[in-house]
């Protein structure tokens, strides 16, 4: 006797109240072909299972809901950051600081000047937002912005070095996020990759050996931030290469990937050359990102002398490799801050989590704790631990920390962090010894309740 397949008409599923609550936020045409989708896996199903009870309504609106939910609604929003990695590359590194917030907001919901000279009346430059700024704060002559640093390398390489040599260090062929490397960067400039020294040691007399008048085009430095080699090493500083550039009569570029603008040391952590500083030994050009150190949206800064900006400016490259008005608005409030060093710490994100206290970060570590002390089926406990910088920026700085170990009974482990990964708002964590841990060094103040709420809802199924 053939099976008789019990599954509700889609006019009949559309007048359902679930339907209805469904159609405020999705289209009809998006939840009628929902709808079909759930009708139809229902049917299958029915066809393959005799004695299977036949969905409800509820259950197949709830299922076109899911689908909708997975396929439409935002998919790059909000997360909490609870790995304790500040600048983690794959949760967008640098939080910008509310103080860009109106800023950032009137570029995107109104009309602005972005590429309009208030002054003449006329069509202006988009850079002029900038390079004021970067030139007051570096030292440099001019600046330029791209959209990111490997764009500004290229940029740089297409420029000046088409077709010729440019003089790299081996032990400073880097290899950045997503198998990008410098090589194969160079080749798509048009660059040809003079290696010079090796591994472990370049000398001075390296690059001198290496250059050749008529191939040449420049010295490259690369400033290795992904990665430190100890032990018997050498390199050679721009200071040292400057001298020998004058020599030669090429340019000398420094590509400084995640570039900084202040002194660290009242961080507590060991000074690291800042980009006034390279400015100043003797760099022609500099290049560094605006979503790393400096604390900013993702840009690709450019400073140096005004006749090699000016040259950038007019290959046709760069417009293909321009910003938008919200990445410069960002990026200017983001510079402003930087006119008072006082202000850094305290309205620049990446600096106020690197600059916080271990004993605030035990206090929050603590405070967690006591809202998840009432869950018998949940092991937690506050432990010190290690946080780091991230984003390929000063890879042997540890910073200190305190998280909360986490240790559900029953429910287990990878199940607790693949539910914490699907909330509303998804909270990540770092998974380590069959615990979870909750690192206060990125988590704000005002988060931990939702962590907590969010945890015993997963394990308890109410909410608070």
């Amino acid at each position: 006797m053939k099976q008789k397949i019990q599954v509700p008409a889609i006019h009949t599923l559309l007048h359902t109240p679930e339907a209805a609550r469904l159609l405020q936020e999705f289209p009809r045409e998006l939840v009628t072909d929902a709808l079909r989708f759930a009708v139809k896996k229902e049917r299958e199903q029915q066809m393959q299972q005799i004695e299977k009870e036949p969905a409800t309504t509820t259950a197949l609106c709830a299922a076109a809901s899911a689908l909708l939910q997975k396929d439409y609604s935002a998919s790059c929003r909000k997360v909490i950051n609870a790995t304790g990695t500040i600048l983690h590359t794959n949760l967008g590194r640098a939080k910008l600081s509310l103080a860009v917030q109106e800023q950032l907001y009137d570029a995107a919901f109104e009309f602005t000047n972005v590429e309009y000279d208030l002054e003449s009346g006329r069509r202006g430059s988009r850079y002029q937002h900038l390079e004021k700024l970067l030139t007051k704060l570096t030292g440099a002559e001019s600046a330029l912005i791209v959209n990111n640093n490997a764009a500004a390398v290229l940029l740089l390489l297409a420029t000046f070095c088409r077709q010729k040599e440019v003089i790299v260090s081996r032990g400073e062929l880097v290899e950045i996020g997503g198998s990008f490397r410098i090589p194969e960067i160079m080749q798509l400039g048009g660059a040809v990759l003079r290696e010079v020294g090796t591994t472990n040691k370049t000398h001075l007399a390296d690059y001198e050996q290496a250059f050749d008048p008529e191939k040449t085009s420049a010295f490259l430095k690369v400033h290795t931030s992904n990665f430190h080699i100890e032990g018997f090493t050498e390199s050679v500083s721009i200071q040292q290469l400057r001298p020998l550039a004058d020599e030669c009569q090429v340019p000398l570029f420094y590509d400084m990937g995640s570039g900084i603008l202040v002194n660290l040391e009242k961080y507590g952590i060991q000074h690291e050359e800042t980009v006034q500083e390279a400015l100043a030994a003797g760099a022609d050009i500099v290049t560094f990102s605006g979503d790393k150190l400096l604390g900013g949206p993702q840009a690709g800064v450019i400073v140096g002398k005004k006749t090699f900006i000016d040259a950038l400016k007019k290959n046709q490259l760069t417009r293909a490799l321009r910003v938008d008005k919200m990445t410069i608005a960002a990026l200017e409030g983001t510079l402003r801050l930087y006119l008072d060093e006082q202000e850094i710490s305290e309205k620049l994100p990446f600096y106020r989590m690197l600059s916080t206290p271990v004993e605030a970060l035990q206090e929050k570590a603590s405070y967690l704790k006591d809202e998840l002390a009432g869950l018998a089926e949940l092991h937690s406990e506050v432990k010190e631990s290690i946080a780091q910088i991230g984003g390929g920026s000063m890879p042997d700085v540890k910073l200190p920390t305190f998280v909360v170990a986490v240790r559900p009974q029953a429910f287990g482990v990878q199940n607790l962090e693949v539910a914490l990964r699907k909330l509303e708002i998804p909270i990540i964590v770092r998974v380590q010894q069959d615990e979870l841990l909750f690192d206060m060094r990125t988590v704000e103040k005002e988060e931990i309740l939702l962590i907590a709420q969010s945890i015993r809802q997963i394990l308890t199924g109410k909410e608070d």
